[in-house]
């Protein structure tokens, strides 16, 4: 009696084709099938091969393989399966099995329902159009599951297996994000660490020594996901800087939802391959966010810039690394030590690497007292606040109030002009008809009224471009206040301070300096 396997394959394609009722497909009746097969045929079941959920486009099925290494070891002759399309819907692995290893290892392949034999040379040609055949089949679905999620995705519906960490499936749709309350704090905490100038591996080790379980881990042992990094080894259990990068590289946590990130060489590989930026689907607020912008973007913008310790016996954080630049060149000032290399201040680049030759002199400033002229500098802008909160508001805000009320009354005004002058037009078109006034006349008239018109609405167009003007001065205003009037009182200055109220400092040759803040007093500024 010779020796027989079954193998049995169910495909996700597979369970969406099998409609209630009729499960004929289904993992539980191939197994009846070819089990009735093998022994109406006198075959031995030495064993049973069943992967579910397994594309027949790839061999890398765990049972296929187990299969292919038990064929080796010569433990059967026989592999029956229902259809060669269950055995492989893969023309290269057609080949290679059937029409090469098989035959080399003494191994026979029957497809009980499509008639495929290998023991019967004259349907070699006919195992092969069906090889064709099975892979189009592949193809074409392929495209069309592809077209089908990326439609999902330009909605703004996540497909992902696994949400990023911070968010979950909302219970009620999977394809929408709600906030992890846990797992966001640790995501607000990364950015604020990093704010306040700590790096990124160090936000990893202060985060690992709390017992903070990584991404992978939390989403396994507290989510209950089964969720598997490829990159990350099995005995992984600190957080990296990479993982410190991506979080603060993410763009879902300022609500947006980013998909279509990598691709697959073909709808037969595997392998994942990174799109262009400009090729990801972004739709923006989809979801609840995380992390504001305004915080997002000062992440990326102090990102690009490096922060290194000086190394001397004090110890100093370049809180200003970055920001400082030579008033004359342009160039960056670099670190400037004493003879007996105590860290005292910052030099011109230029001049430290050139000297005099480079046409730019010596721009030094000493750092205690570059803080303290920040630090005073800060005070300065929020005094102002200040001053305008106590004492100047009410005129000011009144200035605008009557300004945008001044603007919106001359608009109303023009406007019933402009519903005046279309009337008048009206009535000289009744008197031409009612022969009132003759064709020269009209045309006298309309040219009048045309002309007023266009010059009324010209008018109108620019008492709006008025009104938007003071709305973003407004607004502007608004956002000054709001970034200074948290340093009234300050009395330290810190690397979070520093990047987020100012763009860049200016040394001049005699060391004083000049602070591009990244917020302006519109109304001071436009004097």
């Amino acid at each position: 009696m010779e020796k027989a396997v079954l193998y049995l394959r169910l495909s996700k394609e597979d369970i969406d084709k099998i409609s209630e009722g009729d499960d004929s497909a289904s993992i539980k009746n191939q197994r009846l099938l070819l089990t009735d097969y093998a022994l109406k045929h006198d075959y031995q079941i030495v064993d049973v091969y069943s992967d579910d959920n397994e594309s027949g486009l790839y061999d890398d099925r765990p049972d296929f393989e187990r299969m292919i290494q038990d064929a080796k070891l010569g433990k059967f002759s026989i592999i029956i399966a229902k259809t060669q399309a269950r055995f492989s819907r893969n023309m290269e692995h057609i080949e290679r099995y059937l029409h090469h290893d098989f035959p080399i290892l003494g191994i026979r392949f029957i497809g009980v329902t499509d008639g495929v034999d290998t023991a019967d040379s004259s349907n070699k040609k006919a195992r092969q159009i069906n090889g064709l055949v099975n892979e189009w089949y592949c193809e074409d679905l392929s495209k069309n599951i592809r077209s089908a999620f990326k439609a999902k995705m330009k909605d703004g519906q996540y497909l992902g297996s696994s949400c990023p960490y911070g968010y979950i499936k909302d219970p009620t749709n999977h394809n929408h994000l709600i906030v992890d309350d846990y797992a966001a704090d640790i995501v607000r905490e990364i950015y604020k660490l990093y704010l306040q100038g700590i790096g990124k591996g160090r936000i990893g080790r202060i985060l690992s020594d709390r017992g903070v379980l990584i991404p992978s881990l939390y989403k396994r042992n507290v989510q209950g996901i089964n969720y598997h990094n490829a990159n990350a080894k099995a005995e992984t259990h600190l957080w990296s800087y990479q993982t410190i990068h991506q979080i603060l590289n993410n763009q879902m946590y300022l609500g947006n939802m980013v998909q279509y990130r990598t691709t697959t060489l073909s709808y037969k590989d595997k392998t994942k391959k990174l799109r262009l930026p400009s090729e990801w689907i972004i739709v923006e607020g989809t979801h609840e966010p995380i992390i504001s912008y305004a915080i997002f973007q000062r992440v990326q913008e102090l990102q690009k810039i490096r922060t290194k310790e000086v190394n001397t016996e004090q110890k100093y954080t370049n809180i200003f690394s970055g920001l400082l630049y030579c008033a004359d060149c342009n160039h960056t000032m670099n670190r400037n030590y004493t003879r007996k290399g105590v860290f005292c201040g910052f030099i011109c680049s230029t001049y430290k690497r050139h000297g005099n030759k480079a046409g730019c002199r010596s721009h030094r400033v000493d750092y205690d007292a570059l803080c303290d002229a920040v630090l005073e500098s800060i005070k300065l802008e929020a005094r102002k606040i200040l001053s305008d909160k106590d004492v100047d508001e009410l005129k000011k805000s009144r200035l605008i109030s009557s300004r945008e009320e001044k603007i919106e009354n001359e608009i109303r005004i023009l406007e019933n002009e402009c519903e005046k002058q279309k009337q008048y037009k009206q009535k000289t078109y009744e008197a031409y008809l009612d022969d009132l006034i003759t064709m020269n006349e009209y045309k006298v008239y309309i040219k009048k009224y045309d002309t007023e018109l266009s010059d009324t609405c010209k008018k109108i167009d620019k008492l709006y471009a008025e009104k938007q003007v003071t709305d973003s001065l407004d607004q502007k205003y608004k956002e000054w206040v709001n970034m200074f009037s948290d340093y009234i009182n300050i009395t330290e200055l810190t690397r979070t301070v520093v990047i987020e109220l100012i763009k860049r400092i200016d040394v001049y040759e005699d060391g004083n300096i000049k602070i591009h803040y990244r917020f302006k007093n519109p109304y001071e500024s436009s004097k």
